[in-house]
């Protein structure tokens, strides 16, 4: 643990030095792409200076990184407010989602890895493993459309988009879900048929343990470490899912933030997405890291 923590700072830096040298080291001048061909040649200066895009290379950097942990990502041009405002507007939005479609991928996809382990090879295993087959197949921008023609249009149970109720969160975090889970099942009926046959689960039949308490207190906890380490990089991987799920249902999120932005040539807001996006899968990771250090003791290194 104590290893994890210590590189979790050279790893911020690390991304935030990605994010920085990868929209300005991208062919073309950001504000010329902002402005446009026809801007004149005394606004591209203003702008330039504005953004301190006519400073050297490493100044930028500097004074980006000092942004950073100052909590200043710049002021946005399409939204005429300081980036941070504009996406902390928006974060809480991409957190609910997240946090919906990691609950219900989670709370069905290991439950459905458990049942196929405990029969495999029968009727309930082949359809398990079938229909998660298909659901990591199925792409999210196919997959949206479907449902909202499904269940919005034809049977008109479920709003088209936006967000308000728990109605509008349905469709766009089973979208989200979807791949998530499949992955989950997949991944703990490996991990369960891996660990039903060891020694200790023998000896616990024979000291009188039920079948269920044989399942709960032995297996399952020797099987979930590596299935939480797999959760938490599919939760972190749930906010780049999330750009192109808010964006079908019109979720007011950091995924359809990023999306305008880059419509409206918004440098800095474009700039500051990807950054909080970045950090956030990378404190997610941690958390996950923390949490199967504390399902498996084998892992701790606190030494």
């Amino acid at each position: 643990m104590t290893r994890r923590l210590a590189v979790l700072a050279p790893t911020l830096l690390g991304v935030t030095a990605l994010v920085f040298l990868f929209l300005h080291l991208v062919p073309g001048d950001p504000v010329e792409i902002m402005l446009g061909e026809s801007a004149v040649a005394v606004d591209v200066e203003s702008l330039r200076r504005d953004l301190g895009l006519d400073r050297p290379l490493p100044e930028q950097f500097v004074r980006f990184l000092g942004g950073v942990v100052r909590g200043d990502l710049g002021h946005s041009i399409a939204f005429r407010a300081p980036v941070t405002e504009v996406i902390a507007a928006r974060y809480q939005a991409t957190v609910e989602l997240a946090l919906a479609a990691l609950v219900l991928a989670v709370g069905a996809g290991i439950p459905l890895g458990m049942i196929a382990a405990l029969q495999p090879g029968r009727a309930a295993d082949l359809l398990i493993r079938t229909l998660s087959l298909i659901g990591v197949c199925v792409p999210s921008v196919w997959l949206g459309p479907l449902l909202i023609l499904t269940f919005s249009i034809h049977l008109t149970w479920l709003p088209v988009s936006g967000r308000g109720s728990v109605a509008h969160l349905v469709l766009p975090a089973a979208t989200l879900a979807l791949g998530m889970m499949a992955i989950l099942v997949r991944l703990t009926r490996a991990s369960m048929l891996a660990v039903l046959g060891d020694p200790y689960l023998r000896t616990a039949a024979a000291k009188g343990a039920s079948a269920f308490r044989r399942l709960t207190r032995h297996a399952l906890p020797n099987a979930l470490p590596p299935v939480a380490t797999v959760v938490g990089l599919q939760a972190g991987g749930l906010l780049a899912g999330a750009i192109v799920t808010e964006t079908i249902f019109s979720w007011p999120g950091i995924g359809r933030l990023l999306v305008q932005a880059i419509a409206a040539r918004d440098y800095p807001l474009v700039q500051g997405c990807v950054l909080v996006i970045g950090f956030t899968y990378v404190l997610v990771n941690a958390a996950a890291d923390a949490v199967v250090s504390i399902l498996d003791p084998r892992g701790r290194d606190d030494a």
